[in-house]
């Protein structure tokens, strides 16, 4: 309330003020206009604060250090209770939503899994909620459906609008390549609209409403969100006519029958996580610090850090579903951009200046580059199949060449690869003596590196470090100079090809 009485009190004096200079008119027009100028733009500074202010009270806040104060739990305290407290609450979520959030063994099994060990997760996708949820909520408004399916999201992808799972999904929805292109989502060599958190929630709300005008029942639909409608009508099918979520389960493929009691267990987490002592991670970003540009032209993410110093990090996390940090331009359709709210003012008086820079720099790289490939010039290109205990680090110095030159070549948003995955490379292969030599001398390295008794960490070293998106214990362990024998050995309990964005890592 009191920031909308600032604004009143600014805006009153601001017609009062204009009132006078229009009495009182001189030949000092432009002084005038400049004064003008100032006031209103101090004026919109006023209101884009309190704005600011009103949201971060609103979603800024959250009920859970109240409630687990007022319950005196310690910190690290695990809570348990009777299987009857936790149908009651099941059954109050359940009596103001449209969902039939059943209650039986498997639920309260998935219940007790998310409170006792994804206690961590849970938090994690609590602190990214307050980025997505505000638009979530918004979206599911728009198209009439039960606001509990932004929980959906959370069994989908974790908040990770960059995930992509072994079957080929993508994205906060998980969408795979037909359904995406199905319901709109389209992906070329710039941009998978399957990551951009507002086109793929736009989809995946209409993807939702039609599975449900299909089945009439919201845990089908839910399963053939998951499994496709061809699996649940097989399951229909093979029960004998039943149409129930439980009463077909049996016939769901394995997966599927987890998905309907993650999703209620879920719900519950989401709504009781402060009686299980769980508070949210510290959000990165809030939904009201951000706003959307349209762009004119084409404009690559390096030129807004250089002429708007928003960090390269920052823009991706941002604006996922830019493959290589560029945004096209055709006559046919704009595409947009989320910068942090801070920069837009910036954006806008030197929009035109930012797409002159932008072509000027490209036009001079190419001039002075004319034959610039990406790629090394030696060597054709080739596949290299992943193994075991090889990272993008190993492969580049198989074949000499750098790890970003692999994930240009490979549209790869992170150094995370699986076994089995294929990659293209370009380079000349060492022979296999070289091969089995760097081996050998990798080995005797590593025999050396392998919790050296007088390795010290260096100066200003954290005691702790938490995973980014898309680095690893190995790339950990190159950005402070600690040898990652010595860091498993400080981490233990740390499976390096589990690792998630979130996870803290002990440097010393």
């Amino acid at each position: 309330m009191k920031y909308l009485i600032s604004i009143c009190a600014l805006l009153l004096t601001l017609v009062v003020s204009a009132g006078v200079e229009d009495s009182l008119a001189t030949s000092k027009d432009s002084v005038k206009k400049d004064e003008g100028f100032e006031q209103y733009k101090i004026m919109l500074e006023m209101i884009d604060s309190s704005i600011y202010h009103s949201y971060k009270e609103y979603y800024g806040k959250s009920k859970a250090d109240s409630i687990i104060k007022a319950l005196n739990y310690k910190e690290g305290h695990v809570p348990e209770f009777p299987d009857s407290i936790y149908k009651r609450r099941i059954q109050q979520i359940d009596a103001l939503t449209p969902f039939q959030l059943g209650w039986n063994e498997d639920v309260i099994k998935a219940v007790k899994y998310f409170s006792k060990k994804r206690r961590r997760f849970t938090a994690l996708a609590l602190g990214r909620s307050k980025l997505y949820f505000p638009m979530y909520e918004e979206m599911l408004d728009k198209y009439d459906l039960p606001l509990e399916l932004k929980y959906l999201s959370i069994i989908e992808s974790g908040l990770r609008p960059t995930i992509r799972s072994r079957a080929g999904a993508v994205g906060l929805w998980q969408f795979m390549y037909r359904t995406g292109k199905a319901f709109g989502l389209t992906e070329n060599s710039y941009i998978d609209e399957r990551m951009d958190p507002y086109k793929a929630t736009d989809a995946a709300c209409r993807y939702l409403k039609f599975l449900h005008n299909m089945y009439h029942d919201w845990s089908l639909a839910l399963a053939a969100y998951n499994a496709g409608p061809g699996n649940v009508n097989k399951a229909i099918r093979r029960s004998g006519g039943k149409t129930t979520y439980w009463e077909i389960r049996p016939y769901l493929p394995k997966e599927t029958q987890g998905y309907v009691p993650g999703f209620i267990a879920m719900t519950y987490m989401m709504t009781y996580h402060a009686e299980h002592n769980i508070k949210p991670t510290k959000a990165r970003v809030y939904e009201y610090e951000v706003d959307t540009v349209c762009l004119k032209a084409a404009l690559r993410f390096k030129t807004l850090d250089t002429l708007l110093n928003v960090k390269m990090d920052d823009l991706e996390y941002l604006n996922p579903q830019y493959k290589k940090y560029y945004v096209p331009h055709t006559f046919d359709e704009t595409f947009c951009i989320v910068l942090p709210k801070t920069v837009v003012p910036k954006f806008i008086e030197m929009e035109d200046s930012i797409y002159r820079f932008d072509s000027l720099v490209i036009k001079q790289y190419i001039e002075s580059n004319p034959t610039v490939i990406n790629k090394p010039k030696a060597g054709s290109s080739q596949y290299h199949y992943v193994r075991s205990g090889e990272s993008l680090g190993v492969i580049a110095q198989r074949y000499g060449v750098s790890v970003r030159n692999i994930m240009d070549w490979n549209n790869l948003k992170s150094t995370r690869i699986n076994i089995g995955q294929k990659l293209i490379v370009y380079g000349k292969k060492k022979s296999t003596s070289t091969t089995k030599k760097t081996t050998s001398n990798t080995t005797n390295t590593s025999n050396t590196n392998k919790a050296p008794s007088n390795y010290k960490p260096k100066a200003g070293t954290p005691s702790y470090y938490s995973l980014r998106s898309g680095e690893s214990l190995w790339t950990v362990s190159q950005k402070f100079g600690i040898p990652f024998d010595v860091l498993k050995r400080l981490n233990p309990n740390i499976n390096p090809k589990k690792m998630q964005p979130g996870d803290r890592i002990k440097l010393k």
